[in-house]
C-alpha cells in the first residue's frame, strides 16, 4: 500500500533529476547516431540538444534534491517541464533541418514557446513560494 507521507522530502526532485539525466543521455546518443549517418554534415543544434535537459532539468532538480528544498506548485512544474521539452525538441528539429539543408520559418516558435513556458514556470513558482512561505 502507498502512503504519501513516507517518502523523503527530496525524493521527488531526485527522481526528476534522474529522469532529466536519462533524457540528456538519450538526446546525446540520438544526436551522435543521427550525425553518424548524416554524411559528415553537422549541426550544433543537434550536437548540443542534450544541454537543455541537462542544464535546465537535471542540474536545478539535482540542487533541489541535494539541499532538500521544496518543489513549487504543479502548474509551475508543468510549465517548466513543457518549456524544457519545447527547447529540446526545437533544438533537435532545427538540427535535423540544418543537416537536411533546408529551413523552416515555423521552427523559431519552439524557442519562443520554450522560453516563455520556462520563464512562466519560474515566475509562478517564485511568486507562489514567496507568498506561501512561513514567517
Amino acid at each position: 500500500m502507498y502512503i504519501s507521507g513516507t517518502e523523503g522530502k527530496g525524493s521527488e526532485a531526485a527522481k526528476t533529476a534522474l529522469v532529466y539525466l536519462i533524457l540528456s543521455v538519450f538526446c546525446a546518443l540520438f544526436g551522435a547516431v543521427y550525425e553518424l549517418f548524416s554524411h559528415e554534415v553537422y549541426s550544433f543544434y543537434m550536437i548540443y540538444a542534450f544541454g537543455f535537459p541537462l542544464v535546465g532539468g537535471a542540474l536545478p532538480y539535482g540542487i533541489l534534491s541535494a539541499f532538500h528544498l521544496r518543489n513549487s506548485s504543479a502548474l509551475a512544474r508543468n510549465l517548466y517541464h513543457s518549456g524544457i521539452a519545447a527547447l529540446t525538441v526545437g533544438s533537435i528539429v532545427r538540427g535535423i533541418l540544418d543537416i537536411y539543408g533546408t529551413t523552416n520559418s515555423l521552427s523559431k516558435y519552439y524557442w519562443y514557446v520554450g522560453v516563455f513556458a520556462v520563464a512562466a514556470g519560474v515566475v509562478i513558482g517564485s511568486i507562489r513560494s514567496f507568498f506561501l512561505r512561513k514567517t
